[in-house]
């Protein structure tokens, strides 16, 4: 039996978005591991991260600068960090800072994952 080779292109199958779920205080003492997983999730073929803010209460000006740090990585390996980020009182400090129009925020999970 001879195996005929097929003439279709491969699809590759679209990566899954990656859901990090981040603790419900972000500040000087563990902004810098966040960071650290938000990076180790930018793995080969990944195209969106979610950082999932849902337990977020309280997030510093550090942690902060480390989701802006972590969207500017992600865009530099070619994907796209959306923010999981249903807490209204954080998500009135992230309007007054202006941040929504650096990182994109959704209000459900279901949002955040649709293409």
């Amino acid at each position: 039996m001879i195996a005929v080779a097929s003439t279709e292109p491969v699809t590759p199958a679209p990566a899954k978005p990656v859901v990090v779920t981040l603790p419900a205080e972000i500040d000087i003492a563990n902004a810098d591991a966040v960071g650290d997983q938000l990076a180790a999730a930018l793995a080969p073929g990944v195209k969106v991260i979610i950082a999932d803010m849902t337990a977020t209460t309280f997030c510093d000006s550090r942690g902060v600068r480390m989701l802006v740090l972590a969207q500017r990585q992600a865009v530099t390996h070619g994907a796209e960090l959306r923010l999981l980020l249903p807490n209204p009182h954080v998500m009135r400090v992230w309007r007054i800072l202006g941040l929504e129009m650096v990182l994109p925020v959704y209000q459900s999970l279901e949002e955040a994952l649709a293409p």
